[in-house]
């Protein structure tokens, strides 16, 4: 199979990668996919999935093939032959739009991803119509992470929550970080509100400083100015909040009641934590 050089990348997002500079702390820039092809033992293999981003919640689901390496034959490539070994552990996958996924460790023993860095077909373009925010011929290179949900049909119900396209560096970090369960917070009360909060929100927006950069607004506060009522329209249903956004809804592909009892939970959650300087 020949090699994917770096030319086959949109130019913007090639002026992206050289306009980024060092990696955030700890952090392991990607290689170029044409470079990470001549690292890896084997060549890039197929790997079709239930696409999240084109697939609507009453509609047929929609197929893809990409082509890509093992998630976890990567990560032993960049990070070590230890890197799923310590416990508490999650992988961090920063994105040039400042989307930041992570992903606790165990879900790769769990559940099998795939690094992907092209479609099947080489003449498709290497982009997706994200539906969910209504964005149109969205670049997902330089790397995709995406989930074998046809052997996982489980994993449908999540959408593109843990799907970030655009990853440019990954990391190896510690779980659960002071800033979603500070002092005073109880971590069996709220351990799973925090875990909720990082899975659905915090790719986006903060907490205290921690979070993604795509949105950094400071959850911590924006709940505590917001009614629940408010609040659950804002996560169910963010076009009736906020016409235009982009921001996507809480999985529709959730049973509603599921979809409504994470919205209390994330909503009491960020009422209880402490604003932090």
């Amino acid at each position: 199979m020949s090699i994917i050089h770096c030319a086959n990348l949109p130019a913007l997002l090639l002026l992206s990668l050289a306009l980024c500079g060092s990696p955030s702390a700890g952090a392991e820039a990607l290689p170029a996919p044409a470079l990470l092809q001549t690292q890896m033992a084997t060549p890039p293999a197929v790997v079709t999935v239930i696409e999240p981003h084109l697939s609507v919640k009453g509609e047929p689901p929609v197929r893809r093939a990409y082509l890509g390496y093992p998630a976890a034959q990567v990560l032993r490539q960049l990070l070590g032959a230890d890197w799923n070994r310590a416990s508490n552990s999650e992988i961090e996958f920063r994105a040039l739009d400042g989307f930041v996924a992570r992903i606790p460790v165990e879900r790769f023993a769990k559940y099998r991803a795939h690094l992907v860095f092209g479609l099947a077909d080489a003449k498709a373009p290497f982009s997706v119509d994200n539906k969910a925010q209504g964005e149109k011929d969205v670049p997902l290179g330089p790397y995709y992470l995406v989930w074998d949900n046809l052997a996982a049909p489980e994993l449908l119900a999540e959408g593109g929550a843990q799907w970030p396209y655009q990853v440019a560096q990954i990391s190896l970090r510690q779980a659960s970080p002071p800033a979603l369960l500070p002092p005073g917070i109880s971590s069996e009360q709220w351990a799973e509100h925090a875990a909720l909060a990082q899975k659905f929100c915090l790719s986006c927006h903060q907490v205290n400083g921690f979070g993604g950069d795509k949105m950094p607004l400071n959850l911590a506060v924006r709940a505590k100015l917001l009614d629940e009522r408010t609040w659950r329209v804002w996560l169910l249903t963010p076009q009736a909040f906020k016409p235009g956004t982009s921001m996507p809804a809480l999985p529709e592909a959730m049973p509603q009641a599921e979809r409504e009892a994470i919205a209390a939970k994330l909503h009491a959650y960020l009422k209880a934590l402490p604003v932090l300087p």
